[in-house]
């Protein structure tokens, strides 16, 4: 695991959490969290449209966390990646280790 994926792990494995969050739950908000910087970084370019759409992807994640204690109704057998498009998430490797530690939470 490299530092950023043993940082990524960690905030969201033992970073305190306000509500009562499970670390599935707490590790969804984090990827939507460093999305949501991807997003903020091309804000006013085009390509911030697909971004945001991830975005709202990624929170279909934490719903399916908070309600169903699992991700597995969103993505079935496939990935995280997969779920929120390959391209998009190659073309923004600092979320690779958000979407490590939520599926590690898994």
């Amino acid at each position: 695991m490299s530092q950023v994926e043993r940082t990524a792990f960690d905030d969201v494995h033992q970073s305190p959490m306000t509500r009562s969050r499970t670390p599935l739950q707490a590790a969804a908000g984090k990827l939507i969290a460093a999305i949501q910087k991807e997003w903020g970084i091309e804000a006013g370019e085009p390509k911030s449209v697909e971004s945001e759409n991830v975005m709202n992807e990624a929170h279909h994640l934490l719903q399916a966390a908070s309600k169903f204690g699992s991700i597995g109704s969103v993505i079935g057998s496939g990935s995280v990646s997969t779920f929120l498009g390959e391209q998009w998430v190659q073309a923004h490797p600092r979320v690779l280790p958000y979407i490590a530690a939520l599926e590690a939470a898994q």
